[in-house]
């Protein structure tokens, strides 16, 4: 029976723990999407969907209090601005856990935690696969014309050092022969 036990202490000491969880929520809100352990994925979805219900009011309280979770000053920015006004109408439920299955080391369940509204990024990301592959052939006849020409130049370049070179030893042997007239 599972009496007077509030939360998974994940087997860590509270600092460390605590740490844990500002990284992790870091790591969510920045990519929107992290891989990790079903123990953790289930902590640290309660410790992000209190702060998504937070930052769905923008106040200066609401940003000092989640500053202490969320240290880094562009992805509390993210929060307030992009993540938190998807959710406005929302009552809950930010985040979703997907199972992965077993890890191969020591068969730890694993799963992606991941904001629920993510559509628009996936959208973004496949128009512009489809603008890269439409773009690829042209740059790939661009570089074949460019790698003929290279060939050419360098050839024209390795003269012009040579007898650079060969200018200061040659009047290093002048000075040797000029030397060799005066000694005798």
């Amino acid at each position: 029976m599972k009496h007077r036990v509030s939360f998974n202490r994940l087997g860590r000491k509270t600092s460390h723990r605590k740490a844990l969880y500002r990284g992790m929520v870091t790591a969510l809100f920045k990519y929107e999407r992290i891989k990790t352990t079903k123990a953790k994925a289930r902590e640290i979805r309660r410790v992000a969907e209190k702060i998504i219900t937070r930052a769905r009011e923008d106040s200066v309280h609401n940003r000092r209090i989640i500053a202490k979770s969320v240290q880094d000053k562009q992805i509390l920015a993210k929060l307030f601005s992009e993540i938190a006004p998807r959710f406005v109408g929302r009552p809950g439920g930010y985040t979703r856990i997907l199972k992965l299955g077993q890890r191969f080391g020591d068969a730890s369940e694993m799963v992606l935690l991941e904001l629920v509204e993510r559509k628009t990024q996936e959208k973004n990301k496949k128009e512009k696969k489809a603008e890269k592959k439409s773009a690829a052939p042209a740059k790939k006849t661009a570089s074949k014309s460019e790698t003929v020409k290279e060939p050419e130049k360098e050839p024209e370049k390795e003269p012009e050092k040579e007898p650079e070179k060969a200018a200061p030893e040659s009047v290093g042997a002048a000075e040797g022969e000029e030397a060799a007239t005066k000694e005798s």
